[in-house]
């Protein structure tokens, strides 16, 4: 059994990850930590755990913890977290982040986007992001991978097949997202307040989310291409799932079915990814590990759906898929059903 451990266990996706490991037949959850010094049972913060796991929250202490693990996920808040993989790393110890400390190619654009000094500055621009689907030969030598943001994951599965083909054009990307409560964590915050954010919809971040330059960080990684991504999210009143309503202009005689055809060339035998004909939606998504992705033909352009479990594929899924890769283990183990079969979408 492989002997993990995680670091910031009370969040959502800390809970998330926590109901995937327990499926999970190759590994065990060996420390769970938390900054609370009353050292509450798991069950206690996450009442959903009862029964499924007999572990109390710990203090972290690096040097204990590298001891008793072979991999660790760490859930802390950016900078936060880059300290604490620094120190990991140097004792040997894989580690899947969560956080959007490694995933920008330079400290510069890190800096700049979150207002704070990157404490592991060296590795930035070398560590592998950890999207499977485009990088699964790195991610398994890794010993560090760099966990997607939940919003560039639902835009980049569908566009960097396109750009990487040269089938839209780079400038004209428009990235309308849609997400729910969860997305924002589970500490307490007025506008998420339910009675603030129930009937209603509404932008955050405007023009200035960190997310967008992730987005074109990985597009130039892939694709080689500079892009123009103006992406806006709203925050919408049910608690997880995102909507990704993308626009593209495609180049000249590129209409539906190529797009169709580039994503089957790329994604035919990937296992979370669906190609649907009528428009994707969150609930057919929620709880899972896919990424639902479909196509329509407009007066102007083309518009491009992509739906996704914001805590699942957007976090603590895609953070045991790439643990999988890392390990050698079956990449859909304990996020498909154990036969390994694949899921086939309805449509």
């Amino acid at each position: 059994m492989i002997q993990v451990g995680i670091v910031g266990g009370t969040g959502y996706t800390a809970l998330e990850l926590l109901k995937l490991l327990a499926l999970h037949p190759h590994v065990e959850v060996a420390a769970v930590t938390s900054r609370d010094a009353s050292f509450p049972r798991l069950s206690e913060v996450h009442p959903e755990l009862n029964g499924v796991y007999d572990l109390t929250f710990e203090l972290l202490d690096v040097d204990t913890l590298c001891e008793r693990v072979d991999l660790v996920f760490c859930c802390l808040p950016h900078a936060a977290s880059a300290e604490i993989v620094r120190q990991l790393l140097e004792r040997d110890v894989r580690v899947i982040d969560f956080s959007a400390d490694y995933r920008l190619n330079d400290v510069t654009t890190f800096e700049q986007w979150y207002g704070v000094t990157h404490p592991d500055p060296d590795r930035v621009g070398s560590v592998v992001y950890g999207l499977p689907e485009f990088f699964r030969n790195q991610i398994e030598s890794a010993n560090l991978v760099a966990n997607p943001g939940c919003f560039p994951t639902s835009a980049l599965i569908p566009l960097l097949p396109l750009l990487a083909d040269g089938l839209i054009e780079p400038d004209h990307v428009i990235v309308d997202a849609k997400t729910g409560v969860s997305g924002a964590g589970r500490k307490a915050n007025l506008k998420f307040h339910f009675p603030e954010c129930n009937d209603s919809i509404t932008a955050y971040s405007v023009g200035n989310h960190r997310h967008a330059p992730e987005m074109e960080h990985l597009i130039q990684r892939v694709c080689n291409v500079d892009s123009g991504v103006t992406f806006t999210a709203h925050l919408a009143p049910m608690t997880r799932g995102i909507l990704a309503t993308i626009y593209v202009q495609p180049t000249s005689g590129v209409d539906v079915e190529a797009v169709q055809k580039s994503w089957q060339t790329v994604y035919e035998e990937e296992p979370f990814v669906r190609m649907v004909h009528q428009p994707p939606a969150t609930r057919h998504v929620v709880s899972s590990n896919f990424c639902d992705i479909a196509v329509f033909s407009a007066r102007r352009g083309l518009v491009i759906v992509a739906a996704i479990d914001n805590l699942i594929k957007g976090a603590s899924g895609a953070a045991v898929q790439n643990m999988n890769v890392m390990l050698g283990f079956q990449e859909t183990t304990a996020l498909l059903p154990s036969n390994g079969e694949r899921v086939t979408s309805s449509s």
